[in-house]
């Protein structure tokens, strides 16, 4: 049984993003989804509607941010004021995959920080915390006023490879020398040696070109670890040049499936054994790759905001 807080019961609302991944959360918590109406007008404008009282309770919006993008985040955005104009108590965003974590600086001339924004209307939305999973990167956390917690799937992708997998053999790898620090925790983690791709950027539209592999993965079962995967470039770049230099065997880990156009004819790629991610993005029963293995977040999160709610220390879920 959770207590009562100064801020009142919680409060579960769902947007459209990810329902499965809400009614999970909610099913760990022991409680039901809380009711509203969600719509779009003809004209595309996002209509929300409250159909029970939140006044003084302790609110929670889940969802993540992705495909239709900007659907959701104004779906976010607009829910957030809602609960705000029925006197919430408090008003959490429960973000699975935050979008635009990867604008985070002015890496070039006349660019925004667009990072930075959706901190800024997240606030002004109404939000008093934040909870989400493995920012591209973690200085994100210092553009938000408003406290909050950066969670991880690490150990659960990790807890998973352990269980699963002989690991005598293994190597990790990372797709770029951006993911080295974390890619060290990986292989730490797991006591498996760590290698690199290294890649260097080269003209304006972002195109990479592969250089070299850093590291020993001849005759090594790899698992090629990354944050997100978008349109798994990258990755494929990474998993040809692991099985041109002698890799045995390629997995693929990453916590955020964003997986656009054409991800999904790459990473049908035959050189991949096993592709290990999670539920921050839901990922269609029509799309799923026979060697995908999907984890749940689920009871990460559902712990997260029931010690929210409690007020008890989130660090100690990670010994922290």
């Amino acid at each position: 049984m959770m207590k009562t807080t100064s801020y009142g019961e919680i409060k579960l609302f769902a947007g459209r993003s990810c329902p499965k991944l809400a009614q999970s959360i909610a099913d760990y918590l022991g409680m039901a989804l809380s009711d509203w109406d969600i719509f779009d007008f003809p004209n595309e404008n996002i209509f929300v509607k409250l159909n029970e009282s939140i006044r003084g309770q302790d609110v929670y919006i889940i969802g993540s941010h992705n495909s239709p993008v900007h659907r959701n985040i104004m779906e976010m955005l607009i829910a957030c004021d809602a609960v705000h104009r029925d006197s919430a108590g408090r008003i959490t965003v429960v973000m699975p995959y935050l979008a635009y974590s990867q604008s985070d600086k002015k890496d070039q001339p006349r660019v925004p920080i667009t990072a930075r924004l959706m901190a800024d209307l997240i606030e002004t939305a109404g939000a008093h915390r934040w909870i989400t999973i493995d920012l591209h990167s973690d200085q994100i956390q210092g553009f938000y006023k408003i406290p909050g917690d950066q969670l991880t799937a690490f150990h659960i992708i990790t807890q998973y490879i352990c269980d699963t997998k002989d690991l005598s053999n293994t190597v990790v790898v990372t797709p770029d020398l951006g993911f080295a620090k974390k890619g060290r925790n990986y292989a730490q983690a797991l006591n498996v040696p760590l290698a690199f791709v290294e890649k260097r950027r080269i003209g304006n539209d972002g195109a990479k070109e592969v250089l070299t592999v850093i590291g020993d993965v001849v005759g090594k079962d790899v698992i090629i670890v990354d944050d997100l995967v978008d349109t798994a470039g990258s990755m494929l770049q990474a998993v040809k040049q692991v099985k041109a230099r002698g890799a045995q065997s390629v997995s693929l880990a990453f916590t955020h499936p964003v997986l656009s156009d054409p991800a999904y004819e790459r990473l049908a790629h035959p050189d991949i054994n096993e592709i290990i991610t999670t539920d921050t993005i839901p990922i269609p029963a029509d799309k799923k790759l026979d060697n995908m293995t999907i984890l749940s977040v689920a009871q990460l999160l559902g712990e997260v905001i029931k010690r929210t709610h409690e007020g008890t220390s989130v660090g100690a879920l990670f010994d922290e």
